[in-house]
């Protein structure tokens, strides 16, 4: 299957060719702007060391996407999901969590409203 022609970094005046939003090197910045403007300081607080050490345990335990293995495809997880997210009353229990490749939790936030809102 062919790839996608790279593109140019969204970053402004930045010329290196991605095939992502941004290259490597202003995916981090732009990370670190969304956290420090965007994102609301209660849910800053939820995502903490603690949460870091589970999500890693679980990612560990599920090396897979397990949206992917349902639809019958093996790629590798790369994210934690909150089945019922925390704002929502959810936790951090193990029967909680899911696995996810980046494309698949981007689909599930999206259209749960998460990052992007409703």
């Amino acid at each position: 299957m062919p790839f996608k022609p790279k593109r140019p970094c969204s970053y402004p005046g930045c010329p290196k060719l991605t095939a992502s939003r941004f290259c490597e090197e202003h995916t981090k910045d732009e990370a670190k702007r969304y956290e420090r403007y965007q994102r609301d300081p209660a849910v800053k607080k939820r995502y903490g060391r603690s949460w870091k050490r589970i999500r890693d345990r679980y990612i560990t335990a599920h090396p897979l996407c397990e949206q992917c293995q349902k639809d019958g495809r093996i790629t590798p997880a790369e994210e934690v999901h909150h089945i019922k997210p925390l704002s929502q009353g959810g936790t951090n229990d193990v029967d909680n969590l899911m696995s996810l490749c980046t494309s698949c939790h981007s689909e599930i936030t999206a259209r749960e409203g998460g990052r992007w809102g409703k």
